[in-house]
This record gives C-alpha cells, sequence and structure tokens, in this order.
C-alpha cells in the first residue's frame, strides 16, 4: 500500500523524526564502522543523561533544505523501483548537473557520495608502478585504500599555514616514476585551509608539462563554504584539461551526508575511465529525487552559507580569545592548535556530552578539528571548550605536529 507523506511522519513517530539531523545521518553507526575499517578507535562514549553536540564529523547540522525532504517524502510509492527505473531515474540527476555546468552528461559521474569517486580512482590509476600523492594530513579515503592494498604512496606534509605544500606535491608528482595519481583537496579536510585559482593552475599546468599521464583529482567536497576571494572552482579546469577530474559531494552544504550522492566531473575520455569503476545502483530513489531538488534550491545554500560563515567566525573568535590557535578555515570545520594532545582534549569534552574530531597524524599530539554546529551549539560548546583547556594534560607525549 503506497504511504502518504503524512502517513511516513507518523510511523517515524517523535523519538525518530524525518527531520535535516535524521536524513544527514549524523549518528554513530557510520563512524563506528569507519573507525574500525581504518584501526582506529571509536569516540568517547556519551555520558548518561547528557544532551549531545556532534560537532566531529564535518556535517551540516540543519540537514537538507524544504525542497530536498518534500522530494524525499515526495518517492515513498517508487521505494520498489530501481534508481535507473524510477522517475526521476539516475540519468536525470546527471543531466540536470551536466546542464548546471553546460556540458554533456558524458563529463558526469555519479557516486554513492564522493567517496565512491574516489576509491574509483585509485582503482583506475593506481597500481605497483604507478604511484599515489596525496598531502598529510588530508581526506583519508585514498590514502587508507593505498596502504590497504599496499600500493607505493608518498605523503607531503601541510606547510606551517596548513596549507597543502604545493611545490614537494609537484616534485613528487613527477618524479621518476611518475605518479599514477595526485589528490588535491581543496578545501582541505581536516586543516580547512585552501590555495587560491592561480596556484591550483599553475600545479596542473607544471604537473601535466612533466607528466602527462598523471591524473590529478581535485576534492571540492567544501566549495560551498569558501569565502576567500582568491578561490574558484577547478571545475573549468578540469572540463578542458586532459587528466584532470573535479570531485564534488551533496554531504556538506546541501546536508545530505546521509543520502550518499556524489559526482566527478571532467573530460569525457576521463570520466569513461572512471565510469568503467562505478557500482551498478550506486545511488538512491531518494538520493537523486533530493539532489535534484536541491539542485533548484541555489537560496538554501546562500543561507547555509552565510549562517556557517557567521557561526565559523564566532567560535574562530571565542578560542583565540583562549589561546587556541585555529588555522584558517574555509570549511564548516576548524583545525585548532590547542597545545595538548587531541585525545585529552576530546575526552574532556566529550564528558559534557561535545563530541569533537578524531586524530590526525602528525598533529595529534597538538591539534584537533571541530566541526561548526548551529550558533546555539556553538554557543554552548564553546564554554566547554574553555573549561577543558583549563584542565591539566594527562595524555603522556611531546607536542608534536612539525
Amino acid at each position: 500500500m503506497p504511504v502518504s507523506r503524512r502517513g511516513f511522519l507518523r510511523l517515524a513517530g517523535p523519538a525518530n523524526p524525518l527531520s535535516g539531523a535524521f536524513l544527514s545521518a549524523r549518528g554513530l553507526e557510520a563512524e563506528f564502522a569507519e573507525a574500525q575499517a581504518q584501526a582506529r578507535p571509536p569516540r568517547p562514549a556519551l555520558p548518561p543523561g547528557v544532551d549531545e553536540i556532534r560537532i566531529s564529523s564535518n556535517e551540516n547540522p540543519l540537514g537538507p533544505g524544504k525542497a530536498a525532504l518534500d522530494a524525499i517524502l515526495g518517492k515513498f510509492p517508487e521505494a520498489g523501483r530501481y534508481p535507473f527505473n524510477s522517475t526521476p531515474a539516475d540519468a536525470d540527476l546527471a543531466a540536470a548537473i551536466a546542464a548546471r555546468f553546460k556540458v554533456k552528461t558524458e563529463n558526469i559521474v555519479l557516486g554513492a557520495g564522493s567517496q565512491e569517486i574516489l576509491k574509483s580512482a585509485m582503482r583506475a590509476w593506481v597500481s605497483p608502478t604507478r604511484a599515489f600523492v596525496t598531502a598529510l594530513p588530508t581526506f583519508e579515503n585514498c590514502t587508507a585504500y593505498a596502504k590497504r592494498y599496499k600500493l607505493p604512496l608518498t605523503e607531503i606534509k601541510v606547510d606551517a599555514a596548513m596549507r597543502l605544500d604545493v611545490g614537494p606535491m609537484i616534485a613528487a608528482a613527477t618524479g621518476s616514476p611518475a605518479a599514477g595519481l595526485v589528490f588535491f583537496n581543496n578545501p582541505n579536510n581536516p586543516t580547512a585551509t585552501v590555495h587560491g585559482a592561480k596556484t591550483v593552475t599553475d600545479m596542473v599546468e607544471r604537473i601535466r608539462k612533466a607528466s602527462p599521464d598523471t591524473v590529478i583529482l581535485i576534492d571540492e567536497a567544501y566549495h560551498d563554504y569558501v569565502t576567500d576571494p582568491s578561490y574558484e572552482s577547478a571545475v573549468p579546469l578540469a572540463l578542458s584539461t586532459p587528466n584532470v577530474l573535479v570531485a564534488r559531494t551533496f554531504s556538506k552544504a546541501y546536508g545530505m551526508a546521509g543520502m550518499r550522492i556524489g559526482y566527478a566531473i571532467g573530460m569525457a575520455a576521463t570520466m569513461k575511465q572512471l565510469a568503467a569503476l562505478k557500482m551498478p545502483y550506486n545511488i538512491s530513489v531518494f538520493g537523486v529525487a533530493a539532489a535534484l531538488a536541491a539542485l533548484g534550491d541555489d537560496g538554501h545554500i546562500a543561507e547555509e552559507r552565510t549562517r556557517n560563515t557567521a557561526v565559523r567566525a564566532f567560535t574562530v573568535k571565542a578560542l583565540q580569545e583562549m589561546g587556541a590557535k585555529p588555522a584558517d578555515s574555509q570549511g564548516n570545520f576548524l583545525f585548532v592548535d590547542i597545545g595538548r594532545p587531541a585525545k585529552d582534549f576530546r575526552d574532556e569534552c566529550a564528558k559534557s556530552g561535545v563530541m569533537v574530531g578524531r586524530d590526525f597524524p602528525p598533529f595529534e599530539k597538538s591539534h584537533c578539528r571541530i566541526s561548526i554546529g548551529t550558533m546555539d551549539e556553538m554557543t554552548r560548546a564553546v564554554e566547554v571548550f574553555r573549561a577543558a583547556l583549563k584542565t591539566p594534560v594527562t595524555t603522556s607525549g611531546e607536542k608534536g605536529g612539525r
């Protein structure tokens, strides 16, 4: 029997409402599974009776916009269909993304979040004879893949400003043998820093000149949060340059982390290699509907950017007044020199229900990643930070990072 919107909300019940937070999957399961896969300990347990503020995973605290939520509810009658056989279908989403960038669908590859795009890129272009070049620290998806399969890997530590160190990355990519794939996370996660358009363009030109077979993957997961005027998306560069692609996701500003929708964009020949490795039926009927609605809701993204910018500035100022040192942030999170091990700080904050980021070597003895929640959440969180930073350090080890 078809389920109406009102009927579904009634079935969901007050204990599990269909809200932005629910649909953006701000729960423990994904993080715990990832922790197991990466051999990392799960985050601290929440004390009984303590309200939780989850600012550990760079999620949008408000979840999807109203247009996306309405679209999701409208697709329950088609829940029994495969994404290629629903209305709209996954092909319609690819066409909508292509239209947005004024390209053809052959320039677009959809993925289950951008993570599938990244793993497919590793499979396509990294091998025992073609190394992977990346930053340290950066988003670990590709790095973990290389380590798991014992593929050649070069990690270039970020510079003193916590930005990707472009010169050494170019040198590593164009050495002998040349790299198969370079991963350039811009803005970078976890450091939240960004490089401007000129730096990115120059990097691509230098790598292409020295090693035209090397593929460059520019991850723009946090593109919608950037306020640095020197920044520009690398999408036009990818569409005009062989062996360059950009990864995007609906998980961040669009608030759809639980829906698992991402895409890659680049020249058709590059996308063809990536598409050959795509998992069949990799996105859901609900994700297709929500992403299509979200693409037409530019006002929601503008509001989310404005909200995040204001809350980010408030949090940065509060941390600086405590003596902590956040790196320049162009995302919905901060990478903060707290002068003590992240574990100590994380455990202390968890006692008050504030969950902050995991360890990010080689800075785990000095820095912590803090995601940006709502203004109310961050107003409460900064008071917890203030108390935690006054607590004596209990974990042994020198302050790390360089």
